[in-house]
């Protein structure tokens, strides 16, 4: 038997990720005699869209013309990104306490990241939560990665859920354009660096506090 399924984006989501990012970005653009192009708190939500828009970011800041740099170092940024993953990451209050809950009352719990698949599995093992969820989806896991269903999909049916009662916990119009498209509830948190962009674009529910999910998941996701 299937069962209800939780499906949750990663950075930006379950961890703030965007510290480890942006020095790895800015590792980059010190390597290129630039400094620290990005910053902490102006720059995080870039962070968490991912190493080519923080790059393509960086570079247009200090009017670098050859944005064909971008996908040069966009490897190396993946090798200093790899290297401390962790130095800085933290997982949001409650989000695993709500996970837990989830599976207590028979949900499985699934990560759907764009995210290359073994940065995220690197992730998940250091902060000592990878054993937690039935499925990890990445970036490269399928051809193809959110918005696109198929990675969502493979999510769901991979943890033993149900697709017609699962749900995407995301952060970004990424997920939600995702959670839209499979004809699933969209729930976006409202903290974090997207919070104001996320209100905007009028998700099933807004998440403030992982405390309120498990019983938000009994009422939306209810047979």
């Amino acid at each position: 038997m299937t069962k209800p399924c939780v499906v949750f984006d990663l950075d930006g989501t379950l961890a703030d990720t965007s510290g480890d990012l942006l020095a790895a970005a800015n590792h980059c653009f010190r390597a290129l005699g630039l400094g620290d192009v990005l910053e902490h708190g102006r720059d995080s939500g870039t962070a968490l869209r991912g190493g080519k828009a923080m790059l393509t970011a960086g570079f247009t800041r200090v009017g670098w013309t050859e944005m064909e740099e971008v996908d040069r170092q966009y490897p190396v940024l993946l090798a200093a990104y790899e290297k401390d993953i962790d130095r800085e990451t933290v997982l949001y209050p409650g989000a695993m306490a709500a996970v837990e809950e989830l599976k207590a009352r028979g949900y499985a719990v699934a990560i759907c990241t764009n995210k290359p698949e073994g940065l995220a599995r690197l992730l998940l093992t250091r902060l000592q939560i990878f054993n937690t969820f039935d499925v990890l989806i990445g970036a490269d896991t399928l051809p193809t990665r959110k918005p696109d269903v198929a990675p969502y999909w493979a999510s769901v049916d991979q943890a033993g859920g149900n697709r017609a009662r699962s749900c995407l916990i995301g952060d970004s119009i990424t997920d939600h354009k995702t959670a839209r498209t499979a004809g699933v509830p969209s729930i976006l948190v409202s903290f974090g660096p997207a919070a104001q962009d996320n209100a905007a674009l009028e998700p099933d529910a807004l998440l403030a506090d992982f405390a309120d999910l498990p019983d938000l998941m009994d009422r939306m996701l209810a047979p």
